[in-house]
């Protein structure tokens, strides 16, 4: 069943969605591939980029179709990996609601959610090869190694983005802590 927002005629059109697909499919599974390093994921996450991309409307009005799609894939490949990693995380106890388990309160879960946000924010502001390496390497558990494999770079370019990205998201978070009441 197709989403009631999606416009049949509209993707049809040669500036539409299916132009753009065509166009850059290959670029938004790279990018997924590269955070996920799992080509299923990265299937997911292209088919999740299209999807919100139809449901928004004309794909070609787009003011820069590569950068927003490729920005897109990183944020969904992300998003991807916090959920498996936040899933995948969680104590027994704590999934069943056992009385055992450390029982979370709504401030905790709050601010949880608030710095999560914060987060996928400040990953998404960093460039996008810095947001790839920091990605594999504290979503994904990549090795510095792994990553130079992976995306094609020297360990010592892998080690300088990430200290770098690092720095940065430090930076911002004791900035975002310091302006909090």
């Amino acid at each position: 069943m197709q989403p009631a927002a999606v416009n049949e005629t509209a993707l049809r059109e040669p500036f539409g969605l299916e132009s753009v697909f065509l166009e850059h499919r290959r670029r938004v599974f790279q990018a997924a591939y590269r955070i996920t390093g799992n080509a299923q994921d990265a299937e997911d996450v292209l088919q999740t980029v299209f999807l919100r991309l139809a449901r928004q409307g004309d794909a070609a009005s787009l003011a820069n179709p590569p950068s927003y799609l490729y920005r897109a894939a990183i944020n969904a490949a992300l998003d991807l990996l916090r959920t498996r990693r936040a899933s995948s995380s969680v104590a027994l106890e704590e999934a069943h609601g056992s009385p055992d388990g450390p029982a979370k309160r709504p401030d905790q879960l709050h601010e949880a959610a608030e710095l999560r946000a914060w987060l996928r924010q400040a990953i998404a502001a960093l460039p996008p090869r810095a947001a790839e390496v920091f990605a594999l390497h504290h979503l994904e558990g990549l090795e510095n190694k792994e990553i130079a494999r992976v995306l094609g770079m020297s360990r010592i370019a892998v080690a300088v983005t990430l200290h770098r990205a690092r720095h940065r998201l430090q930076q911002e978070f004791r900035a975002m802590k310091r302006s909090r009441p």
